[in-house]
């Protein structure tokens, strides 16, 4: 056992340690209904796309807003580049639901304005609460073991989950959809904070 892997250990056992046991019941419940919300709405996903759940709930969008410009550029191309947006309008990340994904179809449809859109994503970069590379690795591989104790059958689990391990071990935590899902459900959205979504966008979406 490397010195690498004992301490991802030790943090993941600490991870756990740390929490009481009603929080703990809490943190596995909070796990498997967001799991379970995955699988109902999107039943082809893998392990790489629940992954991809549960680290855009810690880091939310700031990880592709490192150019501005460049970001709303990218914006406006993904909106010219397809007709048909599958998904729920809005639907929150990950088990705290810190973030909401909200579907690009309510830009195209007039239902939010672009650039009220565009501004409460870019806003949303300040609401991630820093954790470090480490931390994640820890709760990750706590929600990973949650996950196995499911029996869910996902395909090429075991072939995902090493994948991830290996690029968490490089410091890579940045995940992305599977391909089966990319073909299955052609998503489109952004990552939008959970309060600035309440407070400016739902009411948008609800008049």
């Amino acid at each position: 056992m490397t010195d690498k892997f004992r301490w991802i250990i030790f943090l993941s056992l600490l991870f756990c340690f740390s929490l009481s046991g009603a929080e703990k019941r809490n943190f596995e419940e909070a796990v498997r209904d967001a799991v379970s919300r995955q699988l109902l709405l999107y039943p082809k996903s893998t392990l790489k796309d629940l992954y991809k759940n549960f680290f855009q709930d810690k880091f939310g969008p700031g990880h592709i807003i490192s150019d501005t410009i460049q970001a709303g550029k990218y914006l406006r191309w993904e909106l010219d580049s397809y007709e048909v947006c599958t998904g729920e309008l809005s639907e929150p990340t990950g088990w705290e639901g810190n973030f909401i994904r909200v579907n690009l179809s309510v830009i195209k449809k007039g239902q939010i304005p672009y650039r009220v859109f565009f501004d409460a994503f870019l806003r949303s970069v300040n609401s991630v609460k820093p954790i470090t590379i480490e931390e994640w690795k820890s709760e990750w591989i706590s929600i990973e073991q949650i996950i196995h104790s499911m029996k869910l059958h996902l395909p090429n689990y075991e072939i995902e989950r090493k994948e991830i391990k290996e690029r968490l071990n490089r410091g890579e935590y940045v995940g992305h959809h599977s391909q089966i899902f990319e073909e299955s459900y052609s998503p489109h959205y952004r990552i939008i904070s959970r309060e600035i979504f309440e407070k400016e966008l739902l009411p948008l979406l609800e008049r």
